[in-house]
């Protein structure tokens, strides 16, 4: 035992500089591999949720172009007088109304959502005021009418949807112009 005492004793200085500069080197060693090993995890996690995301929304330009055909289903049936109709343009009209049902459950297995409906608080990020009104029902900056719907696809927009807004009761005309003016 005294004999590796007095080889400790023994060690001469440019030995322990050694010994220091190796062991500055391992603390630096291990220090890189720590980064190494939380870079790589990062990247391993950052490569995850752009795998997620690429499946959530790589249907969003189709899902865009499938919103013309279900608007054509909604513009269809809107010009169908309510009464008055023969048995074949009845038959049509429900036909069209079970292919818009059968999209819009599509859309929703897809996780393609509506957005403005009426009475729902104005929310600039999913819709475009393209009009207000005065309306005793509805509380003022919520939506009065929807002219097109929007749609989110998973929490993400998707389509803006073009409402129109209830108004205070209490602007006026002037003010009205005043604002749309500026």
């Amino acid at each position: 035992m005294t004999e590796n005492t007095n080889t400790a004793e023994q060690t001469t200085p440019p030995e322990m500089d050694r010994v220091a500069d190796l062991q500055k080197q391992l603390q630096e060693a291990r220090d890189n591999y720590t980064r190494a090993l939380a870079e790589a995890e990062n990247t391993r996690r950052r490569a995850a949720k752009e795998r997620e995301d690429t499946a959530k929304y790589a249907v969003s330009q189709f899902a865009r172009e499938m919103l013309t055909v279900a608007d054509n289903f909604s513009r269809a049936l809107g010009a169908v007088p309510p009464e008055g109709l023969d048995d074949a343009t009845k038959n049509l009209v429900q036909g069209i109304e079970a292919t818009q049902r059968q999209l819009m459950a599509t859309f929703d297995r897809f996780g393609i959502k509506p957005s403005g409906q009426v009475g729902e608080a104005f929310d600039p990020n999913l819709h475009r005021v393209m009009s207000e009104a005065p309306s005793a029902d509805v509380p003022a900056g919520h939506i009065v009418q929807v002219l097109q719907p929007g749609f989110v696809i998973e929490g993400r927009l998707l389509r803006e949807a073009l409402v129109v807004v209830a108004s205070s009761a209490t602007t006026t005309t002037t003010e009205k112009k005043l604002d749309t003016s500026v």
